[in-house]
């Protein structure tokens, strides 16, 4: 499934369903609801920042896929 294909079938889901994909992906990498950093209010620019900065460096994506 290619990039375009993905965002249209994420885009096709629920509510509902998008949360349970999200969250299953999170637990198939450790990741668990909540588990940020102690008492860091994260407010969306911040957020999207980070991920912008995260797909300008490929060997940075491969480690957080990795973790």
């Amino acid at each position: 499934m290619n990039k375009e294909e993905r965002k249209k079938r994420f885009k096709s889901l629920s509510s509902i369903e998008r949360q349970e994909l999200i969250l299953t992906k999170m637990k198939s990498l450790g990741i668990e609801v909540g588990s940020g950093i102690p008492n860091k209010k994260y407010d969306n620019t911040e957020v999207i920042e980070l991920i912008h900065i995260a797909n300008c460096f490929p060997e940075l994506r491969e480690k957080i896929k990795n973790i």
